[in-house]
């Protein structure tokens, strides 16, 4: 029995299946060991028998263990939450880099290497925490990935096995063989839909609530015109992986899942292209575990109850964050958009005719263009045109530059030696691109402001940076709360002042 499997109190983890608890949907994964297959906590099947049943905190784990996905509950479209969250940054860290395509091409040593850990420390963490090895997760997460293509979209199955990271069909089909028993086309529904003329739409999920107003709200803030479009209810961009281009658009869907139209001539960059909209879109996020925890300080409380699904906005591409970032010092977030902006029609690639639509036609300027560049033109003092284009040269040097490192600090300390990174803005792209959850700004004047007492006094950065010391390791909600309540307070004195 693996460690991961131990870990899970059995009794607790029968009842949360025997009352179809949505709440350890994506946390515990049930095999019947009279059938081999494995389920969400939510499966509609027929509740199998106490000591007929094991629990897993993963799904590779469970399919480590000889398991196979149940077909009427799907596993591949659970919350992608592990009970391993918060409880091993480096293994939180290597699956954000395992999902972006770490081990597509490398092996689990320079995955380690990365991560500032022996690859044996590495496996031994994997086995602790999910019950896997990594090369088990990657190996799952093609898998439940293809699974979902084949449920979800008309996708020829060739498109699939490539769309899904496979070598080639012969493997895809020799491993569902294995795995279902079965070729992959038989798993399709007869009522699958007809090919989309419009790219691939898939759905991913995550655990309710969801503040959509508010990260709406953020992104519509800060859109760069004709790289991206906030239009009621959905989020559009263009996006470039590679040499080539093409746009995702994504909208809410149901109470508990957002719909991903991805229209790109690649098929085998949709994995990076979803991993990237569950990083801008933090959808691997418990907002239950999150509140429940910052809620013990009273001045966080409140605001909590107001918006219990507040996330953390995330970035599409490090490079394009620390860009607008620089462009931003100092000046408003409209002036920096505007910045963005005359950037990207200055600098940036026009898409293909047969990519581009309506409101998204410029990809953002990518480090190629911007290395040799001169850009005292756009406006700006010069020392910070030469941080943008030093910055250029600092991420052709380094393709990892804005990838996860071993720990919070030697990600700010990496990204500070980079020209024109402060530390502001070294926390506010670890919160961002790193997804570092303790990520936290203390001297943003913002966070400051909000947290101001009844005679107007507000916290120093010092004494900000000491009381959230209680709300880590999730400092960087912390502060996406008290943004929020800042910005609609200054909303507030704004339309009273207007109305006076």
């Amino acid at each position: 029995m693996d460690h991961a499997e131990m870990d899970l109190d059995h009794d607790a983890c029968y009842r949360a299946i025997a009352s179809r608890d949505a709440r350890f949907d994506g946390r515990i994964f049930t095999a019947v060991v009279t059938t081999g297959i494995y389920c969400r906590p939510v499966c509609p099947a027929r509740l199998p028998r106490s000591e007929n049943v094991r629990f897993f905190a993963s799904a590779a784990a469970a399919e480590d263990a000889g398991f196979r996905a149940c077909l009427r509950c799907r596993p591949e479209t659970s919350p992608d939450i592990g009970a391993w969250r918060g409880a091993s940054n480096t293994v939180s860290r290597a699956l954000a880099l395992i999902e972006a395509g770490a081990l597509d091409e490398g092996d689990v040593a320079g995955l380690a290497d990365r991560l500032g850990v022996g690859d044996r420390q590495l496996r031994r963490l994997f086995r602790q925490h999910l019950g896997a090895s990594p090369v088990g997760v990657a190996q799952t997460r093609r898998v439940l990935l293809a699974k979902q293509l084949i449920h979800e979209t008309a996708l020829p199955m060739a498109d699939v096995a490539l769309a899904a990271g496979f070598g080639s069909v012969r493997r895809f089909n020799e491993t569902f063989q294995a795995l279902y028993r079965r070729p992959p086309a038989a798993l399709r529904r007869r009522s699958a839909k007809e090919p989309d003329a419009d790219g691939v739409t898939l759905k991913l999920r995550y655990r309710p609530p969801y503040d959509w107003d508010a990260m709406i709200g953020f992104l519509r803030l800060r859109a760069i015109p004709q790289v991206e479009l906030v239009t009621e209810g959905q989020y559009a961009r263009t996006i470039v992986i590679g040499e080539d281009m093409g746009t995702v658009v994504v909208r809410p869907a149901g109470s508990d899942q957002l719909a991903v139209q991805v229209r790109f001539p690649r098929m085998d960059a949709l994995p990076n292209i979803l991993s990237r909209v569950k990083r801008v879109f933090d959808l691997g996020a418990d907002p239950a575990v999150i509140g429940a925890h910052l809620s013990a300080d009273a001045a966080l409380a409140d605001r909590i109850v107001a918006r219990p699904g507040l996330r953390v906005p995330g970035a599409w591409d490090g490079f394009e964050l620390a860009i607008r970032a620089i462009l931003g010092q100092q000046i408003t977030v409209p002036a920096a958009v505007r910045l963005a902006g005359r950037l990207a029609a200055q600098h940036g690639q026009s898409l293909p005719e047969a990519w581009a639509q309506p409101g998204l036609t410029l990809a953002f300027p990518s480090a190629e263009r911007l290395a040799g560049e001169d850009l005292s033109t756009l406006g700006m003092p010069g020392a910070r045109a030469r941080a943008l284009t030093a910055m250029a040269a600092a991420s052709l040097a380094d393709p990892a530059l804005f990838g996860p490192r071993q720990d919070l600090d030697s990600a700010i300390a990496a990204l500070k030696a980079l020209p024109g990174i402060g530390e502001w803005t070294a926390q506010y792209i670890a919160m961002r691109q790193l997804r570092e959850p303790d990520a936290f700004p203390a001297a943003d004047i913002g966070l400051m402001r909000a947290l101001e007492d009844a005679a107007g006094q507000r916290p120093t950065p010092a004494q900000l940076l000491a009381r959230a010391e209680t709300w880590r390791p999730w400092r960087a909600y912390a502060a996406l709360h008290l943004w929020t309540a800042d910005a609609a307070a200054l909303q507030e004195k704004a339309d009273a002042k207007s109305a006076a």
